[in-house]
């Protein structure tokens, strides 16, 4: 993975897999927050993957789009793109209808000192846009912190595991699937809600902070001492192919790797590849933010991009300084502080 090109155009690369569950799709598919970090590489697959099948489908990207050079890159790819603020009601009401809808949208770092606006945009605009696509098939983006610490050895929480968010962030996104359920029953609007942890490329993501960490000399915190993670490219169809399995009431899906990571041992594996030494603060836990993605390997089967793999590409780009979001997950955090 040599350049910033090469990887989008991996990224980019549908599987048979997403050409035929797209194939077996009916109408368009409209990304709200398609900004961020995995947005516009999830807006570039689902348009390969319609080109590639031949098929009359609109792909519409809406984000703010304060990068316009963002914007004109999926324009240049054939995404349709809107920009606007949908926390705007009247810009909410004038998008275009769809029959289905990936929705993305999501306020997590800066909670602190903002958790107003965190709850406003987790929680108050699904309530607008649950109105305003009341029938569209609804993949929502949602979180693994939503689920309690689990012991290391567990396996990670299920999807039948209870509950128990900690702190604004947190809580405010579980909120946001309350809504999203709360119209789905009340109004049939057929939803999956799709708990991610932690989606990776090589700019940003748990493998590129440990990574970067071991490469700089800079001790690594154990206090999360294990994480599960799985490649974007991985993750973005998992959440294209999840539109064909949207219900009412809702479906619930884990989406993540199937190893549970160990930090420790992570950061071994960096130092070995970079010709470094290690360094590490704190202790590990005997519990960790984990999940179990079973039932989502059974839907759509295993990740095509190994751990291994990631690891070897991370510790190439990392080491060739290629560039780096500089966004990071805050993994480690174990109080909800985000």
């Amino acid at each position: 993975m040599r350049s910033v090109e090469e990887l989008e155009r991996v990224l980019a690369t549908p599987s048979q897999a997403l050409i035929d569950d797209l194939s077996r799709l009916t109408g368009d598919i409209l990304i709200l927050g398609a900004g961020g970090k995995m947005g516009p590489s999830l807006a570039l697959l689902a348009q390969r993957a319609i080109v590639v099948a031949g098929l009359k489908k609109r792909v519409i990207a809406v984000a703010r789009y304060t990068n316009s050079g963002l914007q004109q890159a999926l324009v240049q790819a054939g995404v349709e793109t809107i920009a606007a603020d949908i926390m705007d009601e009247r810009a909410l009401a004038g998008l275009p209808d769809a029959a289905n809808l990936i929705y993305m949208v999501g306020h997590k770092f800066g909670t602190v000192g903002q958790e107003p606006r965190t709850w406003a945009v987790n929680t108050f605009l699904p309530g607008l846009v649950t109105r305003r696509f009341a029938q569209a098939r609804t993949v929502v983006f949602s979180t693994g912190n939503v689920y309690p610490f689990v012991p290391v050895a567990s396996g990670g929480a299920t999807e039948q595991t209870p509950v128990a968010p900690i702190g604004d962030y947190a809580q405010s996104c579980l909120g946001r699937e309350r809504i999203f359920t709360h119209a789905s029953l009340e109004q049939g609007t057929p939803v999956l809600l799709y708990r991610l942890n932690y989606a990776i490329d090589m700019r940003y993501g748990v493998l590129h902070e440990v990574a970067r960490a071991v490469y700089e000399n800079r001790a690594i915190d154990l206090r999360m001492g294990h994480v599960n993670v799985i490649w974007q490219g991985d993750a973005n169809a998992m959440a294209l192919r999840s539109l064909l399995h949207c219900s009412t009431p809702p479906q619930t899906l884990n989406v993540t790797g199937p190893e549970t990571i160990s930090i420790r041992a992570l950061a071994a594996a960096f130092a070995q590849r970079m010709g470094r030494q290690v360094a590490f603060t704190g202790e590990e836990s005997g519990t960790a933010l984990l999940s179990n993605a079973g039932r989502a390997f059974g839907l759509f089967g295993y990740p095509t991009v190994t751990l291994e793999q990631m690891i070897d590409w991370t510790a190439d780009w990392v080491s060739a300084d290629r560039p780096s979001y500089g966004k990071p997950t805050r993994f480690e955090e174990r109080e909800g502080r985000f």
